[in-house]
């Protein structure tokens, strides 16, 4: 297939780049691996209290209605920093927002034990525990956006798909860690130490990244704008301007991506939130290691391999369009069509865990697909774009789950459950099918 006249464009604009604008060999598997890291410590800090809230509930008293509570303050204030974190990231650089906000999100996680316990006054303790909650959402909400500002300045468009999928399949690698090296401190330590070293993991991450990595990258920088009269690097950042917000919202591609990106997290925090509940009730007698782990550890293969296929399709002279939209199809159709298949296969525990395994990996395809599309359309302001989708990305996070919850006990169908959860991913998929594009905006 021929390479359309506007990704020449593109990559002819990205090629006549600035010295030093890309990341070398060695640079990018350093900051790849880093950031991979970085997303898994980051995820591992999210799960803790959904993992421990049964524990923790225990010995504070907290009843279901408080227990929600402290788990959907979580996304309120997830929502509120995604857009400001992307804006930043853009004008500042990413680098900069995630040692900020990781600094945030790492102490907050290593003193929440000290906070749920600091008033003896149980309505004073859970107004503490909700405020913490909403600034860890707050802290965690920049993150995304500033990895995909820094992937878009750093990572050319022909390799952009592997790496970015690479670095966010470490969130899958978070929920397995805290799944299972989280269980065994739950069980032998209590719940207080998965907070305590999952926190001081992320402390160690930004020292590293901070001390390491940013200190270098900035060393680098100034020697080539000395070397060159340029502000290598960061001129990309500084000069991005005034993101034209008016121009993307009537622009169909814009609102492609967002809505498809709507639609997968809903059906991804569904997955993330009821899967547990759904073998609980329906296969009381499985091992929970088995369907807490399988399926999370495929996704991160799946999702690297979704990031080659991408960068490979493109290299060999596919538009962009065409790769995203293939991508996408190859993760919702299958995860869509699996949703409604388990469903139906409440009686057989060996097909409801590869029918969830081929769901949760399928979906991590989206990664190559709506999430690094926002790069494509908007190299200038890729953090901005990122913001406003992963805000929206967000709400399901606590309205979703909510309704699915709502179906579940009014109806008592899990068949119900995942039929809606089907219906939504599908008309994710056929906006962006019929909507999206990889062609630049701005």
């Amino acid at each position: 297939m021929s390479v359309s006249s506007e990704d020449k464009k593109l990559r002819l604009d990205k090629d006549d780049s600035t010295p030093g604008k890309y990341w070398g060999r060695d640079e990018k598997r350093l900051w790849g691996a880093s950031l991979f890291i970085s997303c898994a410590s980051l995820y591992t800090t999210r799960s803790v209290m959904p993992m421990s809230i049964v524990s923790v509930a225990k010995d504070v008293h907290w009843d279901k209605v408080q227990k929600g509570t402290v788990l959907s303050a979580f996304f309120w204030g997830y929502c509120m920093t995604q857009v400001l974190g992307g804006y930043l990231s853009d004008r500042i650089g990413g680098d900069i927002v995630l040692i900020v906000s990781a600094t945030g999100w790492a102490l907050i996680t290593f003193w929440t034990p000290f906070i749920i316990k600091l008033s003896s006054d149980q309505h004073t303790a859970m107004v503490l525990v909700v405020i913490s909650r909403v600034l860890l959402g707050c802290f965690q909400g920049v993150h995304f956006p500033s990895v995909t500002s820094i992937v878009c300045r750093k990572v050319n468009d022909q390799e952009r798909s592997l790496i970015y999928s690479f670095i966010t399949s470490g969130s899958q690698l978070g929920i397995l860690i805290c799944g299972s090296v989280g269980s065994i401190l739950l069980e032998r330590f209590g719940w207080s130490s998965v907070f305590y070293v999952s926190g001081c993991a992320g402390i160690c991450w930004v020292f590293f990244l901070k001390y390491y990595l940013v200190a270098q990258q900035r060393k680098k920088q100034i020697v080539l704008s000395m070397k060159d009269n340029i502000v290598a690097g960061e001129k990309s950042h500084t000069d991005s301007g005034a993101v034209p917000w008016l121009l993307f919202f009537r622009k169909p591609p814009f609102w492609a991506i967002i809505v498809a990106h709507f639609c997968h997290t809903n059906a991804f925090f569904i997955l993330f939130s009821w899967l547990p509940t759904y073998f609980h009730d329906n296969f009381p007698d499985a091992k929970g290691w088995v369907f807490n782990v399988v399926p999370w550890i495929v996704t991160i293969p799946s999702a690297i391999l979704g990031g080659h296929l991408a960068d490979l399709l493109i290299r060999k002279g596919y538009s962009v369009t065409f790769t995203r939209k293939f991508l996408e199809t190859l993760s919702q159709v299958p995860l869509a069509i699996c949703l409604l298949l388990i469903g139906q296969n409440l009686h057989s525990y060996t097909n409801s865990v590869i029918l969830m395994t081929i769901a949760v990996s399928a979906s991590s395809l989206h990664k190559a697909g709506v999430m690094v599309n926002s790069t494509d359309i908007s190299p200038r302001h890729p953090g901005s774009v990122m913001g406003v989708m992963n805000m929206a990305g967000a709400i399901p996070g606590f309205i979703g789950v909510y309704i699915a919850g709502y179906i579940l006990e009014t109806t008592k169908s899990w068949a119900a459950v995942f039929n809606q959860t089907a219906v939504v991913t599908t008309i994710g998929w056929l906006t962006f099918m019929i909507f999206g594009s990889g062609k630049k905006i701005v």
